[in-house]
């Protein structure tokens, strides 16, 4: 008879990091001017792109810690 194998748990602290990408674009603080501008495009429009990359980033960081 075999033994089942235990079930994967969603546990893992790395979890708490997908908080970031949450959190920080909900801090009107941090877009809330027009300078500095990225290759003529105001701060707001190239930080939503930032915004996006750390998303990215931190849900791939995430994913290679919790497999």
């Amino acid at each position: 008879m075999a033994t089942p194998q235990p079930g994967r748990s969603d546990r893992s602290p790395w979890n708490w990091l997908l908080l970031i990408p949450i959190v920080i674009p909900l801090l009107p603080f941090l877009f809330n001017h027009a300078e500095p501008t990225l290759f003529g495009f105001p701060l707001f429009y190239w930080l939503q792109l930032a915004f996006i990359l750390l998303g990215v980033v931190t849900t791939a960081i995430v994913y290679r810690m919790t497999k």
